[in-house]
């Protein structure tokens, strides 16, 4: 009979098992726990998340329940006692590098042709403040930050960070590699006259919205193409500059817009090409990023740990968004139409059953009302009219 792998074999087909245990070389990853090695540790956290288990007790119990699937994984059977030390040592790097060549992975397969660069830049906090007393206290919570940069045009994050809570936003996204062409979109928080100027010297654009205490004059007002959009209206376009400091040196142009809720924002841009209208539109779809944590925190492990140190927490944030990406992937590749909320709950509830990924919405291949052979193959068959 043919082997046909399970739903969870086909999700884990993007990772590169020599490109992992090259990593896992470099960073000694198997040093303290041979037994369980990177490779039984990865799975298993990314069965964590795809399942939804919450406690270590329940995923021995349901991993080993399911050890007949264990070997064309690649894995053995599982132990929480060696989970909570391997969370607790295994480094947090062999998790990260995963999480990078996946996203890599995903460019290629989730890209869509005639996509503009487009990456919007946010971060979320991820609260532990009934788990630790080692997480630092920001002044409204104690934990960790998640830091993304997202890809609207492919659905998926491409870059994260992970730092304490009292980190400012913009101190990661300084770190980050500029891409010549792109257009970065970030709130209000993400101000650094250093930084926007980095961004204007490399060749890319930014729109932000404009903080309060930020003053600027315009120098030449520009004129309205199209002043009226779905769920907005642009009020004025003006070409401005900063007139409380002269550390920003680059053209700067304003755009001020009202929702159709009466809101009003003002938005700063180094984008002197787009008309006002496009701009406004380009900072709307911010929204995407902040629909990716809310799906994350709500459809994955992110609210409860399987470890109390920050090692553990670490790692299951990594696992969490590399368990998304494998979805994304497998969905993307599947050529499957299905909201990602569905997806991912049928994949819940069927990880360990044997079929193809593009027909994880329907039932067996099985038709009682069909007529069977009888008899020979080499028998004559007579048909009565």
């Amino acid at each position: 009979m043919r082997f046909r792998d399970s739903i969870f074999g086909r999700l884990l087909e993007p990772i590169d098992r020599r490109q992992f245990q090259a990593t896992v070389d470099r960073l000694d990853g198997d040093a303290y726990d041979k037994t369980f090695d990177s490779w039984d540790h990865l799975v298993a956290l990314i069965f964590s998340q795809l399942s939804g288990v919450g406690s270590l007790r329940a995923l021995e119990a349901i991993w080993n329940a399911n050890s007949h699937h264990h070997y064309h994984l690649g894995v053995g059977k599982l132990a929480r006692s060696t989970l909570a030390d391997a969370n607790a040592r295994r480094p947090v790097g062999i998790f990260a590098e995963v999480f990078e060549r996946l996203s890599g992975h995903a460019d290629r397969a989730l890209k869509r042709e005639g996509a503009e660069m487009l990456r919007l830049i946010d971060a979320t906090p991820v609260p532990l403040d009934q788990l630790s007393t080692w997480a630092d206290w920001n002044g409204r919570t104690r934990g960790l930050k998640l830091h993304v940069v997202y890809d609207p045009g492919s659905d998926h994050p491409r870059r994260l960070a992970i730092t304490p809570s009292t980190v400012n936003d913009v101190t990661p996204a300084q770190q980050l590699p500029i891409e010549a062409g792109a257009t970065y979109v970030f709130d209000k928080a993400y101000c650094s006259y250093a930084w926007w100027t980095r961004l204007h010297d490399a060749g890319a654009c930014f729109v932000t919205r404009q903080k309060k205490n930020l003053r600027f004059g315009a120098t030449r007002w520009r004129k309205l193409q199209k002043p009226k959009e779905k769920g907005f209206t642009i009020l004025d376009d003006a070409e401005v500059k900063l007139l409380s400091s002269s550390k920003l040196a680059i053209p700067m142009r304003r755009i001020r817009l009202k929702r159709d809720d009466g809101t009003k924002l003002t938005l700063i841009t180094n984008d002197m090409k787009r008309p006002a209208i496009a701009i406004a539109a380009l900072y709307k779809t911010r929204w995407q990023i902040e629909l990716l944590f809310r799906w994350i925190k709500q459809h994955l492990k992110l609210r409860k740990f399987l470890g109390r140190s920050e090692n553990a927490v670490r790692l299951q944030i990594l696992a969490a968004m590399i368990a998304y990406l494998l979805l994304r992937i497998a969905a993307r590749e599947s050529r499957l139409i299905l909201p990602a909320i569905r997806f991912a709950g049928l994949v819940a509830a069927s990880l360990f059953i044997r079929k193809p990924i593009a027909h994880i919405d329907r039932p067996p291949k099985v038709n009682p009302s069909a007529a069977r052979e009888r008899g020979s193959p080499d028998q004559i068959s007579f048909c009565y009219a």
